[in-house]
């Protein structure tokens, strides 16, 4: 491992904290070392590619002088044919060879002189290289021990997570060590909190997102604070300590209105209104409603003379009650079980 994830410094939990702030820091000893030693190398690599071009400049003026040499051997040589007329045959023959020998040495190193400059510059672009490739590796060490800060992305309050420790739950603290991907904090913004709820699986078709919701909290009786459901998940998770077959889904609920004594981690109760009915609908037990023919509702309703049957138009329906909008006036009283006596049908 480069480093480990030991938290050396971290926010106190339930602390406000402002946008910026460093909030926690992880052990950097070790990245701190990495990034002197990159910063070494950065160094070194310039200085060698400075001494490379110097070196290269020395070979570049040496390769020039050569050139310059040849063709002064040659000048040189081309004067001499002038005196060919006064030199013995023999002088003639080697005044004529020293020519074409100083020609085809001057072709030669002037042929050079574009493999040489070829030559130069790719092995300074190839310390150029180098150099740039120590300098990235420089900005990636620079990078990872920035990330060993963790700065709050908002204005809030630090919540830190529970971790087992010694085989005991407990608050993340200084000290500990946590994993790569591991959530340690949590910055919690006041003015928009969020209710993370779990609802039974039988019941979360009924929920819509943007329905309302009244949210009780067990610290404080009294409190209740209007909500709306902002997520439903679509991924069912075992009951907590209840049995795998017992699913529950995650929803969250956003606050629409905050309190002073509202903080994270409070645990709250949440009624979510899955349909609104008219106000002047009744209410029905669930076992009261019969039907003979699918679609035709009805109910028995008690009078001074027995019961009568009489059909009802049906609103919402749960597993116990029912809405009835028509049909059946507040207060009446109606049969749970068939009875076992005529009804009069109306």
């Amino acid at each position: 491992m480069d480093f480990m994830l030991v938290l050396q410094k971290a926010a106190k939990p339930g602390a406000h904290v402002r946008k910026g702030e460093v909030i926690a820091e992880f052990d950097r000893q070790y990245m701190l070392q990495r990034l002197d030693d990159y910063r070494a190398s950065v160094t070194q690599a310039e200085a060698a590619m400075r001494k490379l071009k110097a070196d290269l400049d020395v070979t570049r003026k040496a390769h020039d002088q050569s050139v310059t040499k040849a063709k002064a051997d040659l000048d040189k040589a081309r004067l001499d044919m002038k005196t060919l007329p006064v030199l013995s045959d023999m002088d003639a023959v080697r005044t004529r060879l020293a020519v074409e020998e100083a020609e085809q040495k001057y072709k030669e190193v002037a042929d050079e002189t574009r493999l040489v400059e070829i030559s130069l510059t790719s092995q300074i672009r190839n310390s150029e290289i180098d150099v740039q490739q120590t300098k990235i590796e420089l900005k990636r060490a620079e990078a990872n021990a920035d990330r060993m800060l963790v700065k709050s992305p908002l204005d809030g309050i630090a919540v830190m997570q529970t971790i087992f420790r010694g085989g005991d739950l407990g608050q993340v603290q200084e000290g500990d060590q946590l994993y790569p991907g591991m959530m340690f904090m949590t910055i919690v913004d006041t003015r928009s909190m969020v209710i993370n709820a779990t609802v039974n699986q039988a019941d979360v078709e009924q929920l819509r997102i943007g329905s309302p919701a009244l949210v009780h909290f067990d610290a404080y009786p009294d409190l209740e604070l209007p909500a709306r459901v902002y997520s439903v998940g679509g991924i069912a998770k075992p009951g907590g300590q209840r049995g795998s077959f017992v699913k529950e889904i995650p929803v969250k609920l956003k606050l629409e209105r905050t309190d002073p004594r509202v903080i994270p981690d409070l645990s709250v109760a949440a009624d979510v209104v899955v349909g609104a009915e008219q106000q002047q609908a009744s209410i029905a037990p669930l076992g009261a409603i019969f039907e003979d023919t699918p679609g035709q509702p009805f109910v028995f309703v008690q009078g001074p003379s027995g019961w009568t049957k009489r059909p009802v138009q049906l609103g919402l329906v749960n597993y116990t009650q029912a809405s009835v909008r028509g049909g059946l006036k507040p207060n009446e009283i109606v049969a749970l079980d068939r009875p076992s006596g005529p009804a009069t049908a109306r």
